[in-house]
């Protein structure tokens, strides 16, 4: 099966952080899934770092190194993942989770989150 990992969980995984959960663990540590991880996630990550709203010593470009090292792959951003936030509903407005809910969408990927809100969405989300 394939997962799309929710920001979070790309800042999580690589630091083995405590709010990672079993069943996260379960589903990373499945040989048989494809683990991807989202140009959205970095692009929200340089741009929170840049804001000061993250630790200073998180690095994005560490996070895509380690992502990569780890065997997860890269999902790019396309334009049909961008025009495919138009029809999601307004749940919540915060606009790398609405990209990142359309290109699992889009692609037929499940999105892997810690995240309430996100799992409100429709489509193939599991709450991990």
């Amino acid at each position: 099966m394939k997962f799309l990992l929710d920001t979070h969980l790309v800042l999580w995984i690589p630091v083995s952080d405590a709010r990672l959960s079993r069943a996260a663990r379960l589903v990373l540590g499945n040989p048989d899934n494809r683990i991807l991880f989202s140009v959205v996630s970095l692009w929200e990550i340089a741009i929170k770092c840049g804001l000061g709203k993250l630790d200073r010593r998180i690095d994005p470009r560490s996070i895509r190194r380690q992502s990569l090292e780890a065997g997860f792959e890269e999902l790019p951003v396309l334009g049909q993942h961008a025009i495919s936030v138009d029809v999601l509903p307004q749940i919540h407005k915060d606009p790398f989770d609405r990209l990142l809910i359309a290109q699992a969408i889009v692609e037929g990927i499940t999105l892997l989150t810690a995240d309430s809100n996100i799992a409100r969405y429709p489509g193939s989300i599991r709450k991990v």
